[in-house]
């Protein structure tokens, strides 16, 4: 039977896969980024990606490459010759200041770094992420990589209580209560830029967002399994959004892994 250990290193191993396959990780940026989660019977560690080895790229990485750190970010074990990834504070000061926070990405998707450079405040243009975006994100307003104590601890402040915060020119981070929350958080994120980018384009710095009381409208709506013509259908039954697009990933980025059992 799998330890705890094998499946939080398979689970983090398949999120920084799915980085990669929803094209947050691809190209120039392969290498860069890394998604994290809590060992859930130690929340005071957590596993990440590590680094050091031949084919570090994020879609190629495996679970045995997975290293496991402690609250303050240092190396409690990984494979030999591996090291942390070199943002690991960014991940220990926000796990040290937000005990709600099971899992955290940090990826540097093109759409959210450039809306971040202009300065422009992201707004809600489509549904997918809208309630990210609904009151304007925190913004680090530094481009440098998160390496100290002090950078981490500046980056939690800076996220606070928020879900998603932006990094100057440095791509953003997003937290979740699992990885595949943190993980959609991120492609949702990426997805509400691109199309405030082409909102930018087409109409300048003033384009018009869905207004806050359409988006009262669609958060006050009731869930679709209460509606009588639903009644067939049960609550636990019925697949979200988000674990239905995350578990379609997974099972792309996990072709070539074989799980713990």
């Amino acid at each position: 039977m799998a330890t705890e250990r094998e499946q939080v290193n398979y689970e983090v191993a398949i999120a920084n896969r799915i980085l990669a396959e929803m094209g947050l990780a691809i190209g120039p940026l392969s290498s860069l980024g890394h998604a994290s989660m809590r060992v859930p019977s130690r929340p005071d560690t957590f596993v990440v990606k590590g680094r050091g080895y031949a084919v570090d790229a994020l879609a190629a990485i495996t679970p045995e490459q997975m290293v496991l750190c402690d609250a303050d970010g240092n190396l409690l074990d990984g494979p030999p010759g591996s090291s942390q990834c070199y943002e690991v504070k960014l991940h220990s000061s926000i796990y040290r200041s937000r005990p709600d926070v099971s899992s955290i990405v940090h990826v540097h998707p093109r759409y959210t770094v450039v809306m971040s450079v202009l300065g422009a405040t992201l707004r809600p243009m489509c549904r997918e992420g809208m309630e990210l975006v609904r009151l304007p994100l925190p913004v680090f307003p530094h481009n440098k990589l998160i390496l100290t104590e002090e950078d981490g601890v500046a980056v939690a402040a800076e996220l606070d209580g928020s879900t998603a915060l932006l990094l100057h020119g440095h791509g953003a981070i997003t937290t979740g209560r699992s990885l595949g929350q943190a993980v959609m958080n991120m492609a949702h994120l990426e997805e509400q830029a691109k199309m405030n980018w082409y909102a930018y384009c087409a109409a300048g710095p003033d384009y018009p967002a869905v207004p806050d009381e359409m988006l009262e409208e669609s958060f006050g709506q009731p869930a679709p399994t209460t509606l009588p013509h639903f009644g067939h259908v049960s609550a636990e039954g019925t697949a979200s959004a988000i674990s239905g697009a995350y578990t379609y990933y997974a099972t792309i980025a996990a072709r070539d892994l074989t799980p713990p059992t």
